[in-house]
């Protein structure tokens, strides 16, 4: 059967709907031993910042049930040296590039966005907007609607209509459709979801918290059910939006679960920890479980639950 594989973002096309997670791949050079990176349709960036950081003190990772916590604080080269760097070494490649970028303030996210603006080959700019607003007491941009707003439009109108804004949002909300709403009105493209969710563990022999950050973000199979959940609340709200969807993705029927409830694309993240091979694997078992359900094209199945959800309350 000749299945079609692709999709789009914002009008960007993708030759399968397989990324990376943003900061769980580098830049790619991690994953490229083991398969050529224009495999995949996407290559997510680690997030990105204006100045180089060393991150967090350790322990900043720390295993937990079905799971894992990371407090791993943004590091990175800064911008300048990734544009030197990365870039062009992701471009020999021949992978299709989404820059992450995150910032402290609003205005770092409009410095980040014009000195990406007239970089070539790149597909899309991921505003990770789950980052403190030190402006703001340290409030997390995605966390309200308002200052989510503020982050994506400085981004809007500093990258020009250039490239594709995706804005990673948070879980940790009481209503992210309504962040989802708010981001969209400012001028984002597209939505990633979900963000990891904050978290805490405590050793019982040292009786003192594993992370030296005290929190981290949780990741993996554990958070599958809370992604599932979000992403089917905002297609529902924002039916024309795309979506990237994310967050503990192991398998391809993972995989298709997140695209039943509305995403248009998926990144893998912790799953390419235990197995660097993982992004491949599931997008060959996805596409085979696309197929065997039969389906001609990938666009078909996205949001498919929602159809067979309104045709059942019909019946009913």
């Amino acid at each position: 059967m000749n299945f079609d594989f692709g999709t789009s973002i914002a009008g960007t096309f993708f030759p399968n709907p397989i990324f990376t997670a943003s900061g769980c791949a580098g830049s790619g050079k991690e994953l490229v031993h083991f398969f050529p990176l224009n495999e995949l349709g996407a290559i997510v960036t680690k997030s990105i910042m204006i100045k180089p950081r060393s991150g967090r003190s350790t322990p900043r990772m720390a295993e937990t049930p079905s799971g894992m916590l990371n407090s791993i604080g943004l590091q990175g080269p800064g911008i300048e040296l990734f544009l030197e760097n990365d870039i062009p070494w992701l471009r020999d490649q021949g992978a299709r590039i989404i820059v992450s970028i995150a910032g402290e303030t609003v205005e770092d996210y409009a410095v980040l966005a014009r000195k990406l603006r007239n970089i070539s080959g790149l597909s899309a700019l991921e505003v990770n907007i789950s980052c403190p607003n030190v402006e703001n007491r340290g409030q997390v941009f995605a966390c309200n609607p308002e200052t989510a707003r503020d982050a994506i439009a400085a981004v809007r109108r500093n990258i020009g209509g250039e490239l594709p804004i995706i804005a990673k949002l948070s879980p940790d909300v009481t209503d992210i459709s309504a962040i989802a709403e708010s981001v969209v009105d400012a001028g984002a493209d597209g939505l990633a979801l979900i963000n990891t969710l904050l978290g805490m563990v405590i050793d019982t022999n040292t009786m003192s918290p594993k992370l030296s950050q005290r929190t981290g973000g949780l990741s993996g199979p554990a958070i599958r059910p809370i992604a599932v959940r979000a992403i089917y609340q905002v297609r529902a709200a924002i039916p024309s939006i795309p979506i990237v969807g994310m967050g503990g993705v192991t398998n391809g029927r993972d995989a298709f679960e997140l695209v039943l409830a509305g995403a248009n694309a998926i990144s893998i993240g912790t799953a390419t920890f235990g197995n660097p091979m993982a992004a491949i694997s599931i997008k060959e078992e996805l596409e085979e479980l696309c197929i065997s359900r039969g389906f001609s094209s990938f666009k078909e199945v996205i949001g498919y639950a929602h159809r067979v959800d309104s045709t059942l309350t019909r019946e009913n």
